[in-house]
């Protein structure tokens, strides 16, 4: 009857160890997926950004080149006097 009851001890503490070695198996391979896939993310934004200063340096030059070729036109005063005129004073 002892002889049961440490067989049946040693077999517990076993099956014990190998469900939490199985266990942290699935944590670790759950937060290494998630760290790739952070990683992943990184990288895709680091090339947004990337692309993004290309695009905002052509945009720049082409701002710079339309605005050399195209004057602004002068706003007439008669709009700046008929939106005076339609100006209600507060009381």
């Amino acid at each position: 009857m002892n002889e049961m009851v440490n067989d049946m001890q040693g077999m517990t503490s076993t099956a014990l160890i190998m469900a939490l070695v199985i266990i942290g198996l699935v944590v670790w391979f759950f937060v290494n997926r998630a760290s790739v896939r952070a990683n992943q993310q990184i990288q895709l934004l680091e090339a947004l950004l990337e692309e993004q200063k290309r695009q905002n340096v052509l945009l720049r030059k082409l701002t710079d080149n339309a605005s050399d070729k195209v004057e602004p036109e002068p706003v007439p005063e008669d709009d700046a006097e008929k939106n005076f005129i339609r100006m209600i004073p507060e009381r």
